[in-house]
């Protein structure tokens, strides 16, 4: 069995999963990064498919870039530009060829957290 990445993004202000977040996948190859894929979360806060799927998984450093700033403008209100957050880069490495990586990403308009989930 191969390896998978996936992810999760939750809006902790709302409490709500984060619909409609573009999310991006790099691979880090020294100083280059090579997009690999580029999707939206549906309503679960989640893409409907693995972000890296296991015939596509590779060990290596990875960044997962997240469009939090198109996110906020449509469902936190009216705030002042620019934002807090837009862009948030997360890179993380992958080192079992055999593991579900799950890097979830939890939001509000003035800050987040990751974790290595399950």
């Amino acid at each position: 069995m191969a390896g998978w990445l996936s992810t999760h993004v939750l809006d902790t202000a709302l409490g709500v999963p984060a619909a409609g977040l573009e999310i991006a996948l790099y691979r880090i190859n020294g100083d280059t990064r090579d997009h690999i894929v580029t999707m939206t979360t549906n309503a679960d806060g989640r893409t409907d498919a693995p972000i890296l799927a296991a015939e596509d998984f590779a060990t290596g450093e990875y960044e997962l870039v997240f469009q939090a700033g198109a996110y906020l403008r449509r469902t936190a209100g009216a705030q002042a530009e620019p934002l807090f957050l837009d862009v948030v880069p997360i890179r993380f490495g992958m080192n079992d060829a055999e593991a579900h990586y799950h890097v979830p990403l939890l939001l509000s308009p003035f800050g987040y957290s990751t974790y290595r989930g399950s």
